[in-house]
């Protein structure tokens, strides 16, 4: 199930701040910025939503972290979820099979950084649609959810991440074109 919230600027941070866990009350007040501090409120608030709505738990979920540091529940092995935000949205995907998920704000995009991330067949789809930096963005956000599925996180060869990949993947593009975000499961 997907959470999505993309009025960030309506969150009240200070009131959230008691929803929080005290593990998460650390980690939004150490962004330096006020919108980090809202969307990483938003991202766990969204979770605890997504954890009462499908499992039931009321409880302020707390956070271990895996090599790579991919987040799991402490106490729930059997839930896997993911979260993203971005300056436009945050998401959160829970899933009873392993999930990534990524959001980014569409923006321009830099040619050097598609040549270094995208393959040839990429790049001719980026360069011969009607909008580019929506195309580059979907692929983007594609290639991060299955590394954050995978728990790999960023690697050096991006190009590869897509290719003869088995995984469940779909992409969603905002109506206003603001942002994409997709989602990927084993």
């Amino acid at each position: 199930m997907i959470y999505l919230n993309d009025h960030i600027q309506d969150f009240d941070i200070d009131a959230s701040l008691p929803l929080l866990s005290e593990q998460r009350r650390e980690v939004v007040m150490r962004y330096r910025y006020d919108l980090g501090r809202r969307t990483s409120a938003i991202a766990y608030l969204l979770l605890c939503e997504g954890l009462q709505k499908e499992y039931g738990i009321t409880e302020k979920p707390l956070f271990e972290f895996g090599l790579h540091g991919k987040p799991s529940i402490i106490g729930h092995p059997e839930i896997h979820f993911n979260m993203s935000h971005c300056r436009d949205a945050v998401v959160c995907a829970l899933s009873n099979r392993e999930v990534g998920i990524d959001v980014e704000s569409v923006s321009h995009y830099r040619e050097n950084v598609m040549r270094y991330t995208m393959n040839d067949e990429e790049i001719k789809e980026i360069l011969q649609a009607e909008r580019p930096d929506v195309a580059f963005t979907r692929f983007w956000t594609m290639k991060e959810a299955v590394l954050k599925c995978t728990g790999e996180g960023l690697r050096n060869n991006m190009k590869e991440v897509l290719q003869n990949n088995a995984l469940s993947l779909s992409t969603v593009v905002s109506k206003d074109k603001r942002y994409v975000y997709s989602i990927c499961q084993r």
